[in-house]
């Protein structure tokens, strides 16, 4: 009996998983990417597809663990400093979209003939861009840490901050709405004030003495459990405060995103990161209601043409006079025309108080479904009518089960020379880049070069990075440089790393990431430059190398200094460049 209770939950769970599994590996060779093949395989195994699932509500508020997952992970990778310095685009660039989007598709649903308040919460919850799609897709196209991407991540900050206020306005404006206290609402909003409090405190004082007592209690599957603690526990932490529980796992990130443990919690999040928010484009592909569609098919088409148009418009509109080129602002529109899992609250929220009624939701619901649906194919068809310049694979392998004495990341006129006492005295050598016109024309003259992206701790592993006796970085990419830095010496302690540094400030941040040996890349070059140039214009030779020598010692000494004082931390790098050669302190940050 307990098998037959059990056996059709154990069916239903096997077929969600092969459908995921099926279709997004088609769809992603079809080249309309993972999202909607998750969207297709839930439509395929729920209520209107085989019928194994009747409630895919169920499934969607377990899988919202999943964009919370993916945000906490986001937010590992957003340094406090990092974010205060995008508090332009967060409250400029994110505000005045949010603000001008909302007018326009609450200004087209009134126009329509819906009353005031039925507009205003169909046009600004569709307003509410999809975080977990915008984040897949910018994660697949490999864009998150491109300044594109970091202007769009700001945005979704906003529109997740931004869902706190529209709850509450929706419930003052609900029919008795206006019965609420302003000693209620003042109350909810220390509450929330409190709660956000009590998670940065826990944050700066308790979560790094508490990961170093599991860290010398050497128990992988401990450090596991309390990484998935820290995360639910700040999204508990928000809910109970009437705040979103994504932004409490964002905050919660931030607050580890300079801690020791950040690439350890990274690693043991990303599994069940993964698979939930999987497992969220799947229950949401299950909840599109047929039956609604089918029987409001006029307006539900009409909400998702003008409402995704009108956004759209307000997107490019606001990113040109932000000044991002046309491309950007265009790929950003495409990007970012849909509604969003914030949608289906607000919507929510506006039926329990009244302000829209049960056919109303369902349909508004259904139009953002669809405009999710539909995004994959929109950023086909852009990328198609607006390609971008691509790189060619044919040829190029990416490196699996590598074993070397020696890793070069970057084999461009760094790394080539400096390959050459290597090979010359017999190392073996594994060679990864990332331009495979590179990579093609280095095969022509005898170099098995692999392709792959050194930030990605895959790629390393399969390098053969934990067996390396040193990993050379030698790309010209200074923030992915110190990236790896930082990645190599918390994953692979023991190797050494020397590192190809851009300039003098680009040499201290890979001193602090835990390089064994930097350089920088002008350096030499530019002394034997300058020597040279003493000869020409008088000095003897004599002269001209003692000079050049109290040079190389001075610059030595002031560098030493900073490493050790840390005096020039925070400046820009022209201006520590500045400060070494003059030998003064820089003048305070205006």
């Amino acid at each position: 009996m307990a098998a037959e209770a059990h056996g059709p939950d154990l069916v239903s769970i096997v077929a969600l998983l092969g459908a995921g599994v099926a279709a997004v590996p088609l769809f992603k060779r079809a080249g309309m990417g993972s999202v909607l093949g998750y969207l297709a395989a839930g439509l395929f195994v729920g209520p209107y597809g085989l019928g194994l699932f009747t409630d895919p509500q169920a499934i969607l508020h377990v899988a919202e663990l999943g964009v919370v997952m993916f945000l906490f992970v986001i937010g590992l990778e957003m340094q406090p400093s990092k974010l205060w310095g995008m508090r332009r685009e967060i409250f400029g660039l994110g505000l005045a979209q949010v603000t001008i989007c909302a007018a326009m598709l609450g200004g087209a649903a009134y126009a329509a003939g819906f009353p005031p308040l039925v507009s205003f919460v169909a046009g600004t919850g569709f307003v509410l861009t999809s975080t977990a799609i915008v984040m897949q897709v910018l994660e697949e196209r490999r864009s998150l840490s491109l300044p594109k991407g970091q202007r769009i991540i700001a945005i979704l900050l906003l529109e997740d901050l931004a869902i706190v206020p529209l709850l509450a306005l929706v419930a003052f404006l609900a029919p008795g709405g206006e019965t609420t206290t302003i000693a209620d609402r003042l109350v909810s909003i220390a509450i929330g004030l409190a709660a956000i409090g009590a998670l940065v405190g826990a944050g700066l004082w308790l979560l790094n003495p508490f990961f170093r007592i599991l860290a010398a209690a050497d128990a992988r599957e401990v450090m596991t459990a309390a990484a998935l603690l820290v995360v639910l526990g700040s999204a508990l932490a928000m809910q109970l405060g009437g705040l979103s529980m994504a932004m409490g796992a964002f905050l919660a990130g931030v607050l580890l995103s300079e801690s020791s443990f950040r690439h350890q919690l990274e690693a043991d999040i990303e599994p069940f990161r993964g698979i939930l928010l999987g497992l969220f484009f799947l229950g949401v592909g299950m909840a599109l209601d047929l039956g609604v569609i089918v029987s409001n098919w006029r307006l539900v088409l009409a909400a998702v043409v003008v409402f995704s148009v009108l956004k759209a418009i307000g997107i490019y509109a606001v990113a040109r006079v932000a000044k991002a080129p046309h491309r950007e602002a265009l790929e950003r529109a495409v990007m970012m025309a849909q509604g969003g899992e914030f949608a289906f609250v607000l919507y929510t929220a506006a039926l329990q108080v009244g302000i829209i009624d049960g056919p109303m939701n369902a349909t508004l619901s259904a139009a953002v479904i669809i405009s999710m649906a539909i995004t994959p194919l929109m950023l086909v068809a852009h990328d198609r009518l607006l390609p971008k310049p691509a790189q060619s694979m044919d040829g190029v392998e990416a490196p699996e089960g590598l074993s070397a004495n020696v890793i070069i990341i970057g084999f461009g006129r760094f790394g080539q020379i400096v390959s050459q006492p290597l090979l010359a005295r017999g190392y073996e050598l594994s060679l990864i880049e990332k331009d495979t016109e590179m990579i093609r024309a280095a095969a022509d003259f005898g170099f098995k070069v692999y392709y792959g992206d050194g930030t990605r701790l895959d790629i390393l592993h399969a390098a053969g990075a934990a067996h390396a006796r040193a990993i050379l970085v030698c790309i010209d990419d200074q923030e992915a440089a110190v990236r790896i830095a930082e990645l190599l010496r918390a994953e692979f302690p023991l190797v050494k790393i020397f590192a190809r540094a851009y300039d003098r400030g680009h040499a201290l941040k890979l001193i602090q990431a835990g390089v064994d040996f930097q350089i920088r890349e002008t350096l030499h070059s530019a002394m034997a430059f300058g020597e040279r140039l003493l000869v020409e214009l008088g000095d003897t030779p004599e002269e001209a190398a003692t000079t050049m020598e109290d040079v190389r010692r001075l610059d030595t000494r002031r560098f030493e200094e900073q490493i050790v004082g840390g005096i020039y931390a925070g400046k820009d790098l022209l201006r520590v460049n500045l400060a070494a050669t003059t030998g003064r302190k820089p003048p305070p940050d205006r």
